[in-house]
């Protein structure tokens, strides 16, 4: 009998509602891993979008398939990622360039 079939259908349910925290985690690791090459402005950006994707998330689905992503309320969960990747990727886009 193969682990999946052990752990049952309620087990395959709970690893499907941290898919979208796994999304938004990926597409900050992406942002973060182009940082650490030298291109902080898209990886700015590439974080910030992380941050809406998350906010988008959170907006639409239920607590209950949000997973990792409830934290609060879904209003101030909402307000606050919203405001946090809007003001991430203003910032990294009004940022001088110097070169």
């Amino acid at each position: 009998m193969s682990p999946e079939q052990q752990l049952g259908p309620r087990s395959l349910l709970a690893r499907l509602t941290e898919l979208p925290t796994l999304a938004v985690l990926g597409v900050v690791a992406v942002g973060l891993g182009a940082v650490a090459f030298g291109k902080w402005r898209a990886g700015s950006q590439c974080v910030g979008v992380g941050l809406l994707l998350a906010a988008g998330l959170r907006l639409s689905l239920p607590a209950r398939q949000a997973g990792l992503l409830v934290v609060r309320s879904r209003t101030v969960d909402g307000v606050l990622l919203l405001a946090l990747g809007f003001g991430l990727v203003l910032l990294a886009t009004v940022v001088p360039h110097n070169g």
